[in-house]
This record gives structure tokens, sequence and C-alpha cells, in this order.
């Protein structure tokens, strides 16, 4: 059995969640494979708003085991306190959620080291979330570490305080004024790891090759989005991880011969986070008007997202470097009103027109180029079937699907679980 991957096709923020818990029942195992607690996954059903950051989306189903794998970073403090807030909801964590023993570790001097490095760049600050991923990826790679198997062994706590005391050394070399308190974030640390050691620790790369192996269904989890990945995404103003098709496989040791279906999804729409090239961004009454009806706030940050209209060269260079073979449209009813839709087709790039993404998409050197649409008046969330979907937006969807050459699957008419439409 294959494994299949859902995955974030612009800036992050597309609706990743809902649709994870969508399909959550299809599958027997949700593993999430990168990113840490700087995503922010948003499930609505039931009139409750749910807001996940490390653990899996398929929690809130009965019969999902959910993974967080080993190309995860985990901050035990952040995770106590997702754990805390599931409570109420007498959900059978302890049963239900696996934690690979490769996933490294967030130590509360990474975040300071985060902190320290974006306040140093001044205005040239790449927008970090501050939650300390980039720091752990970092020493991840400097082969530093420290990971989730470490708090079996008895040595553990020499490594977190070798660990942080590397740290505390480098924040010199920042020059930059951080407060903090490490005795009292250290107590929090610490009571924080006593909870996380109460789950269930597995060699989660074997664990998932035995599920393929025994014909079990497994969804694995992106987070962020593919114009963040760390090689492929607008660089320097990208996330510590592969966010692409690439890091399912490193991020949960899965080859890339097991991997079937990826499902790709977009909002109708673009939205970014934080510092980095946006080459279809508005400023003007439409721009505001797709903030105020999507609701666009950061999950995980609260930050106000940038919006503007589609850019399909962006949409048909993430399809392409993930091998997308279904595409999910989120967020089509913000659209709702406008008279005239735009879609970005092609670049002025430098003085010529090109249809591929290049190097640098900053504004000095891009401008888009578009296509428009006639737009809907309908209210689409009270809408069940395509059937009664209005004319206009199948004409967007179809130009959609034609321009970038993978089928839209899935229309999100609404933040609900139940608002959604499959074609």
């Amino acid at each position: 059995m294959a494994v299949n991957l859902l995955l974030g096709l612009q800036w992050g923020d597309e609706g990743k969640g809902k649709i994870v818990d969508v399909l959550t029942s299809k599958y027997d195992i949700i593993a999430r494979f990168q990113g840490g607690p700087n995503a922010g996954h948003t499930l609505i059903f039931d009139g409750h708003k749910h807001v996940l950051h490390t653990i899996p989306s398929g929690i809130f189903h009965k019969n999902a085991m959910n993974l967080v794998g080993n190309g995860v970073v985990i901050d035990p403090v952040i995770f106590k306190k997702e754990l805390e807030n599931l409570e109420k909801f007498n959900l059978d964590i302890k049963s239900k959620l696996l934690i690979s023993r490769k996933a490294h570790l967030i130590l509360p001097t990474h975040r300071l080291l985060d902190a320290a490095s974006e306040t140093s760049k001044g205005k040239a600050k790449i927008g970090s979330t501050l939650k300390g991923i980039g720091p752990t990826y970092m020493d991840k790679t400097g082969r530093n570490g420290m990971r989730v198997g470490d708090l079996e062994l008895d040595n553990w706590k020499e490594k977190y305080h070798a660990l942080t005391e590397k740290h505390l050394n480098m924040l010199e070399f920042f020059k930059v004024e951080i407060e903090f308190d490490l005795q009292e974030l250290e107590k929090e640390f610490f009571g924080a790891i006593e909870v996380l050691k109460q789950l269930t620790f597995i060699d989660s790369e074997e664990y998932l090759n035995e599920a393929i192996k025994n014909k079990k269904t497994i969804l694995a989890e992106g987070a962020q989005g593919s114009m963040l990945d760390i090689d492929f995404g607008t660089y320097p103003y990208v996330t510590s991880s592969n966010t692409t098709a690439a890091g399912a496989c490193t991020g949960l040791g899965v080859a890339p011969n097991k991997i079937g279906e990826v499902f790709g999804i977009f909002k109708a729409y673009t939205t970014r986070v934080g510092s980095g090239p946006f080459p279809t961004e508005l400023f003007d009454e439409d721009g505001e008007t797709m903030g105020r009806v999507g609701q666009e706030f950061g999950a995980t940050t609260g930050r106000p997202r940038r919006c503007g209209w589609l850019d399909l060269v962006v949409l048909k260079y993430a399809v392409q470097i993930s091998g997308v073979t279904q595409l999910i449209m989120m967020k089509g009813d913000v659209l709702s009103g406008f008279s005239t839709l735009k879609a970005c087709t092609s670049y002025n790039y430098q003085g010529t027109e090109i249809s591929h993404l290049p190097y640098n998409i900053e504004e000095h050197n891009v401008t888009p180029i578009y296509t428009e649409f006639k737009g809907w008046k309908q209210d689409l969330t009270g809408m069940t079937s395509a059937a009664t979907m209005p004319k206009e937006l199948n004409d967007y969807i179809k130009f959609i699907e034609d321009f970038v050459e993978v089928p839209i699957k899935i229309v999100s008419v609404g933040p609900d679980r139940k608002q959604t439409i499959i074609r």
C-alpha cells in the first residue's frame, strides 16, 4: 500500500488541517513529516475551532493512529499545552499518538537564539515565527542536536546542559539585548519533558514500513507551503525544512517508490505571512476584502496575512516540483462578490515575458501579467454539490486545471469540514 501525501502549494496557510481532517476517515495512519510548532493547522467542526501545531490533524478521529515523524522538531512546552487543550475532548491520546525517537527537540535556548538572530537583522529580518525552529534544524545539520530518543538515555541531562551552554555562548555574538530568565524557562521545559516521556516513542521508519507491508493506509501531512521550502522556496524568506514531496521521504523514512497520490492544496487566491517577495500582492480594496472576508490571520503568530490574486506561475512550479496528482482548492467562497477576478499567468521578468518561476521574484525584477475572469455573486457556503456551483466558478476552475495540467478534485466553500464539495 502506497503512502499518500498532502502538501501546501503556496506560502503556507492553505488549509491543510481542514483537509487532513476531512480525509482522515479513509486512513489508518496520519503522519507529520517536517516542521514544528511554527505550523498552525486549523480545524473547525461541531461549532468548535481547533488549532494544532505539532500533533497531526487526525487526532480527532478515534480510528486513526497519529505519528510525529523524524523530520519534525518538537518543543516540549508547546506540545504539553497542545495536549492540555485536547483534554476536554476525552481523546485516547496515549494509544493514538506516536513520536519518532529521531525527532529533534527544541530547547529554550533555541528560542532565544531565534529571537536574537531575528533582532540582529533589523530591517532585513525574514519574518521568523520565533519558535526556535531554525536554530534547532541548524543543530540537527551541525550534528549537535538533541533527539526524543535521547530522553530514554541516562545521560540526557548532560547532553542538554552541554548544548545549552553552547547556545548561551553563541548569544553573545549577536550583540543584542534579549531579556530572559533561564531558570524559569528550564523549570517549564523539564516539566514538559516529563509529560512528553509519558507518550509512546517508536522507531518510526520501521513502524511505517511494516504498516506499508501490512496494507495500512497512510497519509503524510506536511506543514507550511512549497514556496517556503528551504531549497525550492523564495530563499532566504523560507522555513528550515523541505516542505515539498521529497521532504516526506526523508521526514518519515519512506522510499520514493512508496509514494502514491500527492494531494496539493492551494487557496483560490494567494496569501503570505511575514517578509519576502509576493508578486501578486494587493494593496487596494480588493486585497483588504480578501483579508477581511477570509479572516486572514496567521494561526500560529496571529499576524495579518498579505493577500493577492492567484499566482498560477507559482502554482504550476509547486505542482511540478512535487509531482502533484490531485488539487484541492480552498476558500473559493471568499471570492464571491468580486465582479472581476485575476490570475497571474506569466511574468514580465527584466523586460521579457516568461511563464516559469525565475531565480529571483523580487518586485524590482518581476511584474505579474494577468488573465481576467468574470466573478460570481452567489454565496457558496451553503452549497453541497458541484452541480450547484456558479458557471463563473466552474470556468475559473477549468482554467486553473488546464494551466497546471492537474485536476481539482475538491473545492472548499467554508471552514467547517461539512463545507467541502467533491468534484
